[in-house]
Protein backbone atom coordinates (compact mmCIF):
# COMPACT_ATOMS: atom_id res chain seq x y z
CA UNK A 1 0.00 0.00 0.00
CA UNK A 2 2.76 2.37 1.06
CA UNK A 3 4.55 1.55 -2.35
CA UNK A 4 1.52 2.29 -4.61
CA UNK A 5 0.92 5.69 -2.30
CA UNK A 6 4.43 6.53 -3.70
CA UNK A 7 3.98 5.78 -6.95
CA UNK A 8 0.81 7.66 -7.21
CA UNK A 9 2.69 10.94 -5.92
CA UNK A 10 5.53 10.42 -7.91
CA UNK A 11 3.61 10.68 -10.37
CA UNK A 12 1.23 13.80 -9.33
CA UNK A 13 4.60 15.88 -8.58
CA UNK A 14 6.14 14.91 -12.31
CA UNK A 15 2.36 16.00 -13.76
CA UNK A 16 2.11 18.96 -11.41
CA UNK A 17 5.74 20.18 -12.16
CA UNK A 18 5.06 19.68 -15.66
CA UNK A 19 1.53 22.25 -15.84
CA UNK A 20 3.67 24.67 -13.95
CA UNK A 21 6.92 24.71 -16.91
CA UNK A 22 4.36 24.43 -19.99
CA UNK A 23 3.84 27.86 -21.76
CA UNK A 24 0.03 26.83 -23.12
CA UNK A 25 -0.93 26.36 -19.84
CA UNK A 26 -0.19 29.55 -18.38
CA UNK A 27 -1.98 30.90 -21.50
CA UNK A 28 -5.00 28.61 -20.24
CA UNK A 29 -4.95 29.98 -16.88
CA UNK A 30 -4.22 33.81 -18.08
CA UNK A 31 -7.33 33.08 -20.54
CA UNK A 32 -9.60 31.49 -17.93
CA UNK A 33 -8.84 34.94 -15.18
CA UNK A 34 -9.21 37.26 -18.17
CA UNK A 35 -12.99 35.65 -18.73
CA UNK A 36 -13.72 34.94 -15.22
CA UNK A 37 -12.53 38.84 -14.30
CA UNK A 38 -14.58 39.98 -17.53
CA UNK A 39 -17.49 37.93 -15.92
CA UNK A 40 -17.46 39.34 -12.36
CA UNK A 41 -16.86 42.48 -13.21
CA UNK A 42 -19.85 42.72 -15.81
CA UNK A 43 -22.17 41.05 -13.11
CA UNK A 44 -21.23 43.59 -10.54
CA UNK A 45 -20.76 46.79 -12.38
CA UNK A 46 -23.39 46.81 -15.68
CA UNK A 47 -26.29 48.68 -16.72
CA UNK A 48 -28.09 45.35 -17.25
CA UNK A 49 -26.13 42.89 -14.73
CA UNK A 50 -27.38 42.03 -11.01
CA UNK A 51 -27.83 45.17 -9.07
CA UNK A 52 -30.09 46.72 -11.62
CA UNK A 53 -32.05 44.04 -12.08
CA UNK A 54 -32.20 43.70 -8.33
CA UNK A 55 -33.37 47.41 -8.54
CA UNK A 56 -35.83 47.03 -11.09
CA UNK A 57 -37.48 43.90 -8.51
CA UNK A 58 -37.54 46.33 -5.57
CA UNK A 59 -39.13 49.10 -7.31
CA UNK A 60 -41.75 47.39 -9.09
CA UNK A 61 -42.75 44.33 -6.76
CA UNK A 62 -41.68 46.09 -3.29
CA UNK A 63 -40.65 44.28 -0.46
CA UNK A 64 -42.10 40.95 -1.82
CA UNK A 65 -39.61 41.00 -4.35
CA UNK A 66 -37.10 41.68 -2.33
CA UNK A 67 -33.65 39.74 -3.59
CA UNK A 68 -30.69 38.01 -1.81
CA UNK A 69 -28.18 39.68 -3.53
CA UNK A 70 -24.78 37.85 -2.43
CA UNK A 71 -26.60 34.41 -3.00
CA UNK A 72 -28.16 35.48 -6.35
CA UNK A 73 -24.54 36.68 -7.02
CA UNK A 74 -22.58 33.66 -6.07
CA UNK A 75 -24.93 31.42 -8.21
CA UNK A 76 -24.97 33.35 -11.16
CA UNK A 77 -20.86 33.72 -11.24
CA UNK A 78 -20.66 29.98 -10.10
CA UNK A 79 -22.88 28.91 -13.12
CA UNK A 80 -20.72 31.11 -15.59
CA UNK A 81 -17.49 29.63 -14.07
CA UNK A 82 -18.66 25.92 -14.71
CA UNK A 83 -19.71 27.29 -18.30
CA UNK A 84 -16.27 28.49 -18.99
CA UNK A 85 -14.63 25.41 -17.45
CA UNK A 86 -16.47 23.18 -20.26
CA UNK A 87 -14.42 24.67 -22.41
CA UNK A 88 -10.75 25.09 -20.47
CA UNK A 89 -10.90 21.05 -19.09
CA UNK A 90 -11.21 19.33 -22.48
CA UNK A 91 -8.04 21.66 -23.40
CA UNK A 92 -6.30 20.24 -20.02
CA UNK A 93 -6.93 17.00 -20.33
CA UNK A 94 -6.45 16.55 -23.89
CA UNK A 95 -2.30 15.86 -23.05
CA UNK A 96 -2.59 13.78 -20.24
CA UNK A 97 -2.22 10.73 -22.59
CA UNK A 98 -2.40 12.02 -26.00
CA UNK A 99 1.64 13.37 -25.62
CA UNK A 100 2.88 10.29 -23.97
CA UNK A 101 1.23 7.84 -26.96
CA UNK A 102 3.37 10.65 -29.22
CA UNK A 103 6.62 11.32 -27.20
CA UNK A 104 6.55 7.22 -27.31
CA UNK A 105 6.83 7.08 -23.14
CA UNK A 106 3.73 5.76 -22.91
CA UNK A 107 4.89 1.89 -23.26
CA UNK A 108 7.16 2.39 -20.64
CA UNK A 109 4.46 3.33 -18.74
CA UNK A 110 2.45 0.49 -19.51
CA UNK A 111 4.65 -2.05 -19.06
CA UNK A 112 6.46 -0.35 -15.86
CA UNK A 113 5.86 -1.83 -12.33
CA UNK A 114 3.37 1.01 -11.60
CA UNK A 115 0.09 -0.11 -11.48
CA UNK A 116 -2.32 1.80 -14.16
CA UNK A 117 -4.44 2.79 -11.38
CA UNK A 118 -1.72 4.74 -9.55
CA UNK A 119 -0.59 6.12 -13.31
CA UNK A 120 -4.28 7.60 -13.93
CA UNK A 121 -4.84 8.64 -10.41
CA UNK A 122 -1.59 10.80 -10.26
CA UNK A 123 -1.98 12.12 -13.99
CA UNK A 124 -5.30 13.47 -12.54
CA UNK A 125 -4.81 14.63 -8.89
CA UNK A 126 -1.81 16.92 -10.96
CA UNK A 127 -4.68 18.48 -13.26
CA UNK A 128 -7.17 18.81 -10.94
CA UNK A 129 -4.76 20.88 -8.68
CA UNK A 130 -3.27 22.88 -11.36
CA UNK A 131 -7.15 23.73 -12.21
CA UNK A 132 -7.68 25.02 -8.85
CA UNK A 133 -4.69 26.83 -8.40
CA UNK A 134 -6.57 28.99 -11.38
CA UNK A 135 -9.71 29.09 -9.98
CA UNK A 136 -8.11 30.37 -6.27
CA UNK A 137 -7.51 34.14 -7.34
CA UNK A 138 -10.67 34.13 -8.47
CA UNK A 139 -12.12 32.93 -5.39
CA UNK A 140 -10.50 35.59 -3.92
CA UNK A 141 -12.00 38.29 -5.68
CA UNK A 142 -15.28 36.90 -4.86
CA UNK A 143 -14.49 36.91 -1.18
CA UNK A 144 -13.82 40.80 -1.78
CA UNK A 145 -16.80 41.79 -3.69
CA UNK A 146 -19.03 39.41 -0.86
CA UNK A 147 -16.85 40.91 2.17
CA UNK A 148 -19.20 43.67 2.55
CA UNK A 149 -22.24 42.35 1.48
CA UNK A 150 -26.17 42.96 3.20
CA UNK A 151 -26.85 40.15 4.14
CA UNK A 152 -23.76 38.49 4.50
CA UNK A 153 -23.08 35.29 1.95
CA UNK A 154 -23.60 31.72 4.09
CA UNK A 155 -20.37 30.53 4.11
CA UNK A 156 -22.18 26.82 3.47
CA UNK A 157 -23.28 28.07 -0.03
CA UNK A 158 -19.68 29.55 -0.56
CA UNK A 159 -18.54 25.69 0.07
CA UNK A 160 -21.02 24.03 -1.36
CA UNK A 161 -20.65 26.19 -4.35
CA UNK A 162 -17.35 25.50 -5.09
CA UNK A 163 -16.86 22.33 -4.37
CA UNK A 164 -19.46 21.71 -6.90
CA UNK A 165 -17.12 23.24 -9.53
CA UNK A 166 -13.88 21.06 -8.50
CA UNK A 167 -15.97 18.00 -8.53
CA UNK A 168 -17.63 19.19 -11.79
CA UNK A 169 -14.09 19.78 -13.25
CA UNK A 170 -12.48 16.39 -11.50
CA UNK A 171 -15.78 14.67 -13.79
CA UNK A 172 -14.57 16.21 -16.67
CA UNK A 173 -11.03 15.93 -16.38
CA UNK A 174 -11.57 11.87 -15.30
CA UNK A 175 -13.09 11.19 -18.75
CA UNK A 176 -10.58 13.56 -20.88
CA UNK A 177 -8.00 11.25 -19.51
CA UNK A 178 -9.64 8.33 -20.94
CA UNK A 179 -10.10 9.75 -24.38
CA UNK A 180 -6.88 11.40 -24.51
CA UNK A 181 -5.41 7.77 -23.68
CA UNK A 182 -6.82 6.49 -27.00
CA UNK A 183 -5.23 8.65 -29.29
CA UNK A 184 -1.81 10.75 -30.26
CA UNK A 185 -3.34 13.94 -31.50
CA UNK A 186 -4.35 16.13 -28.27
CA UNK A 187 -6.46 18.29 -31.03
CA UNK A 188 -8.73 14.94 -31.43
CA UNK A 189 -8.86 14.25 -27.44
CA UNK A 190 -9.95 18.02 -26.85
CA UNK A 191 -12.77 17.93 -29.28
CA UNK A 192 -13.58 14.40 -28.37
CA UNK A 193 -13.91 15.39 -25.08
CA UNK A 194 -15.91 18.54 -25.48
CA UNK A 195 -18.41 16.51 -27.87
CA UNK A 196 -18.66 14.27 -24.50
CA UNK A 197 -18.98 16.57 -21.96
CA UNK A 198 -21.30 18.63 -24.39
CA UNK A 199 -23.40 16.03 -24.41
CA UNK A 200 -23.41 15.20 -20.31
CA UNK A 201 -23.55 19.47 -20.21
CA UNK A 202 -27.54 18.98 -21.95
CA UNK A 203 -28.32 15.43 -21.79
CA UNK A 204 -31.57 16.66 -19.33
CA UNK A 205 -32.98 19.10 -22.21
CA UNK A 206 -32.48 15.43 -23.98
CA UNK A 207 -34.66 13.94 -21.15
CA UNK A 208 -37.17 16.17 -20.87
CA UNK A 209 -38.10 16.05 -24.47
CA UNK A 210 -38.22 11.98 -23.96
CA UNK A 211 -40.15 12.06 -21.05
CA UNK A 212 -41.17 8.73 -19.19
CA UNK A 213 -38.42 6.32 -17.69
CA UNK A 214 -35.76 6.88 -19.78
CA UNK A 215 -36.47 10.43 -19.57
CA UNK A 216 -36.06 10.04 -15.78
CA UNK A 217 -32.81 7.94 -16.16
CA UNK A 218 -30.77 10.28 -18.26
CA UNK A 219 -31.70 13.35 -16.34
CA UNK A 220 -29.96 11.77 -13.67
CA UNK A 221 -26.91 11.57 -15.94
CA UNK A 222 -26.68 15.52 -16.46
CA UNK A 223 -23.82 17.38 -15.43
CA UNK A 224 -25.95 20.83 -15.46
CA UNK A 225 -28.48 19.63 -13.43
CA UNK A 226 -26.44 18.09 -10.36
CA UNK A 227 -23.90 21.39 -10.42
CA UNK A 228 -26.98 23.75 -10.39
CA UNK A 229 -27.98 22.25 -7.00
CA UNK A 230 -24.57 22.42 -5.59
CA UNK A 231 -24.03 26.27 -6.79
CA UNK A 232 -27.72 26.97 -5.19
CA UNK A 233 -26.12 25.84 -1.86
CA UNK A 234 -28.20 22.66 -2.10
CA UNK A 235 -25.94 19.28 -0.90
CA UNK A 236 -27.73 16.30 -2.67
CA UNK A 237 -26.12 13.26 -1.93
CA UNK A 238 -27.47 11.87 -5.75
CA UNK A 239 -25.40 14.94 -7.27
CA UNK A 240 -22.37 13.66 -5.09
CA UNK A 241 -22.47 10.37 -6.24
CA UNK A 242 -22.94 11.17 -9.97
CA UNK A 243 -19.74 13.08 -9.66
CA UNK A 244 -17.85 10.45 -8.13
CA UNK A 245 -19.35 8.12 -10.51
CA UNK A 246 -17.94 10.31 -13.63
CA UNK A 247 -14.45 10.26 -11.57
CA UNK A 248 -13.97 6.73 -10.85
CA UNK A 249 -15.59 5.57 -14.32
CA UNK A 250 -12.66 7.87 -16.08
CA UNK A 251 -10.28 6.29 -14.04
CA UNK A 252 -11.42 2.65 -14.97
CA UNK A 253 -11.77 3.19 -18.56
CA UNK A 254 -8.33 4.85 -18.48
CA UNK A 255 -6.90 1.86 -16.58
CA UNK A 256 -8.29 -0.47 -18.63
CA UNK A 257 -7.44 1.24 -22.08
CA UNK A 258 -3.77 1.25 -20.78
CA UNK A 259 -3.97 -1.85 -19.77
CA UNK A 260 -4.79 -3.42 -22.97
CA UNK A 261 -1.88 -1.74 -24.54
CA UNK A 262 0.41 -3.26 -22.16
CA UNK A 263 -1.23 -6.13 -22.90
CA UNK A 264 -0.63 -5.84 -26.60
CA UNK A 265 3.37 -5.44 -25.86
CA UNK A 266 3.83 -8.34 -23.54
Amino acid sequence: MLTVFNNVIAIYQRELRGYFASPLAYAIAGLFWLLGGFFLTVILLSPQGLIAQVAIADQFGGAGASIDVPYEFLKIYLSLLGSLSMFVLPILSMGLYAEERKQGTLELLATSPITNWAVALGKLLGVVTFYIGIVLPLMFCEAIALSTSDPPIQPIGMILGHLGLILLAASVLSLGMFVSSLTESTVLAAIMTFVLVLLLWVVDAIAEGLGGAWGEILSHLSLLTHYTDFTEGVLDTSGLLLFISYIVLGLFLTAQSIDALRFQRS
